[in-house]
């Protein structure tokens, strides 16, 4: 939802695309940083398909849909199944359409797990199978959790594994400049203790230490949940967060207004933030990081997702110039490990086949996700990967993250209810850092909440 506003709204088009055996990217056993030999073993398990009809229908459009048809030029190829995508501007409610017509694709591919579960309870969704589901909890960095996104209830109210995920993002990351670390001799925090520590540090030594820009449009304030989603996730148990995005926990307790209190810490302190509180609602976010590159630097940190450097100087070079590090826990809470906060893509079959079959097995072949892993935009929580196959270091660092996190949580507020996710908490945010204290914020928040019939 939010990289909608991100990265605008594209024109309409509904497009569909066979992938070509013509347009292997990469020679199959030219390259030692591909796993080839799971590629080899799919071939030989699923000669007996070829010329057999597979749909997908998916949100990846522009430059996204391209990788992708690179990814199915290699299942083409092993199977010779006709592989046919499609996409359009409107996905999630296209979706909704064609299930309900009766006329769905095999393969319908999501980043909305809560879309997922409603279309797998009435059901127009095929169960994947216990074994899938271990084989996720088994392969994936915080496997736990990826199997949790994948369960649904069905029509007849039993629980079952419904969504293969593929394709991560990654929200945990603060941004710095190494060069502006360097000459100040500033370290890099392992632990949230020591984040306000050099935060301190660095006001002590006549810097600024946060560049924050909440300013987003008619989505202004959402910068400002990403912080509170994260936090939340070092304070409390993952079992609180889910119950906090469900209205189970309620925005006024006093684990989530702790929560919207230690991002105060932060953006709520003069001294803290680039421009002063009052500039923190006002900067675009797209704005914010610009101050990493002023010389003397008008900031030191930026906290936001594994997008951001769209937006800094043009020739920025990623590991030198600029760089990231894990948005660290609370050393008070080592129970709860290292949680990750990102979104992903979600596979699963809405009319089955043999071919569906297939490609969700094909999902489980490293070359499947180190095809587009090589190319970019692309991380996976695959243990099994070839971390070589990265187009760089920096997505590299990020796939690590993913594979090494014992918790991962799609972002909180696109799980809630619209008019709380993409609205009451976006505004409650603003007006926190406004002036409102925590629990005046939170208060109208889960009022806005309470009034949804």
């Amino acid at each position: 939802m939010k990289k909608s506003f991100l990265m605008g709204v594209a024109v309409a088009a509904l497009f569909a695309g066979a992938a070509s055996a013509a347009d292997l990217k990469f020679a199959p056993g030219q390259d030692a940083k591909f796993n080839w030999k799971s590629y080899d073993d799919f071939k030989a398990a699923h000669a007996d398909l070829k010329g057999q009809p597979l749909t997908i229908f998916g949100p990846w459009r522009g430059e996204d849909e391209a990788f992708f048809q690179s990814v199915l030029a290699y299942f083409t190829e092993a199977t010779g199944i006709d592989v046919k995508y499609s996409s359009s501007e409107n996905y999630e409610q296209q979706i909704v359409i064609d299930t309900q017509a009766g006329s769905p694709p095999n393969i319908a591919v999501l980043p909305q797990p809560g879309l997922l579960a409603d279309l797998a309870s009435k059901g127009f969704l095929t169960p994947l199978g216990d074994d899938n589901s271990k084989w996720i909890k088994d392969n994936y960095g915080a496997g736990d959790s990826w199997v949790g996104y994948g369960t649904y209830k069905g029509k007849d109210g039993k629980e079952a594994f419904y969504a293969f995920p593929y394709k991560a993002d990654v929200k945990s990351l603060v941004w710095y400049v190494p060069e502006n670390f360097e000459e100040a001799g500033y370290k890099i925090p392992t632990t949230m203790e020591e984040l306000h520590a050099l935060t301190d540090q660095i006001v002590k030594d006549g810097g600024v230490p946060w560049c924050i820009g909440l300013g987003s449009g008619g989505a202004t304030g959402w910068p400002a949940t990403d912080w509170v989603e994260d936090i939340m996730l070092r304070m409390q148990p993952p079992e609180a967060y889910d119950k906090w995005t469900t209205n189970e926990l309620k925005f006024t307790d006093p684990a989530v207004v702790a929560a919207i209190d230690e991002f105060g810490k932060f953006a709520k302190n003069e001294k803290y933030v680039n421009g002063g509180v009052a500039a923190v609602a006002s900067t675009d976010f797209r704005d914010s990081p610009k101050g990493l590159f002023s010389v003397p630097p008008k900031c030191y940190m930026h906290h936001q997702a594994s997008f951001i450097p769209s937006f800094f100087p043009e020739g920025t070079k990623l590991g030198q110039d600029a760089d990231f590090f894990y948005m660290p826990t609370f050393a008070s809470h080592p129970e709860l490990g290292k949680p990750v906060l990102g979104a992903g893509t979600l596979v699963s079959i809405a009319k089955d086949s043999k071919t569906a079959r297939a490609f969700i097995d094909f999902l489980k072949t490293p070359i499947a996700h180190e095809v587009w892993m090589a190319q970019s935009s692309f991380l996976t929580p695959y243990k099994s990967v070839s971390t070589e196959a990265y187009a760089n270091p920096q997505m590299k660092k990020e796939g690590d993250i993913l594979t090494s996190a014992t918790t991962f949580r799609f972002d909180g507020s696109d799980l809630m209810p619209g008019k709380i996710g993409a609205g009451a908490f976006w505004t409650g945010m603003v007006d926190f850092v406004g002036g409102k204290s925590a629990e005046e914020a939170a208060g109208e928040i889960q009022s806005a909440w309470d009034g949804i019939k």
